[in-house]
């Protein structure tokens, strides 16, 4: 990998979301860029936060909690834990991440409530909505998300910011964007509880999300290249 590839992976991908932006007639820095990190070393990390990316995703949470450590010096970075969540991880998530995409049910979210230190103020947080429910198993299902919405609403150390899907494509289907109006809609109905996000959209689809309405969209091998069979 040459020394410029993060430079020029974040460029191109910036440069797609400004004419995705454009086509939707957005506003351009309306969307935040994810950096999915996953799989790659602390090195990596600190180059792109070199070039001025803040946002950085993480799925398994040893492996954050080791770049995190490496990582101390730059306080900067923000983390967004967007891999499922298990029960007995939930202290170290509500400890060292600003985000948390994939709530799926009450008692994870009650955990992270609970455990998240007051003073780092509220731990924002996505439900994960199942917007592909033929094809996967994680996620809330779309008729349960308002339940969900108005119980996480009424814990005082998270604050509800949007909807995260991923949507599976079957074979031979080119774009999920009806996957992701969906998830659209279904935050548009959920007011009036007020979110602003809407996280959906990776290295194959975000123009397509952006589309439809996508805030922030999580991309990992169209900056740092693909490796380990990492997407």
């Amino acid at each position: 990998m040459g020394h410029h590839s993060i430079q020029q992976g974040l460029e191109s991908v910036h440069r797609l979301m400004d004419l995705a932006l454009d086509a939707a007639k957005r506003p351009r820095g309306s969307v935040s860029l994810v950096a999915v990190s996953k799989t790659q070393p602390p090195k990596a990390i600190r180059e792109a936060f070199g070039y001025g990316q803040i946002h950085f995703g993480e799925n398994y949470l040893q492996e954050a909690l080791s770049k995190q450590e490496a990582l101390r010096d730059v306080e900067d970075i923000i983390w967004h834990f967007i891999g499922p969540i298990q029960s007995n991880k939930t202290r170290q998530i509500a400890e060292r991440f600003s985000w948390v995409h994939g709530i799926d049910r009450l008692k994870i979210a009650e955990r992270l409530n609970d455990q998240r230190p007051p003073a780092m103020g509220p731990l924002n947080v996505c439900i994960q909505v199942n917007i592909s429910e033929e094809y996967s198993k994680s996620g809330v299902k779309p008729d349960e998300v308002a339940a969900l919405a108005q119980q996480i609403e009424q814990l005082p150390h998270l604050k509800l910011r949007g909807l995260m899907g991923i949507p599976e494509v079957p074979d031979g289907m080119s774009e999920p964007r009806m996957a992701f109006r969906a998830l659209r809609q279904l935050k548009e109905a959920l007011l009036p509880i007020p979110l602003d996000t809407l996280s959906m959209g990776m290295s194959l689809d975000f123009e397509s999300a952006i589309l439809e309405g996508a805030t922030m969209i999580r991309v990992g091998s169209r900056i740092f290249g693909a490796r380990d069979g990492a997407v």
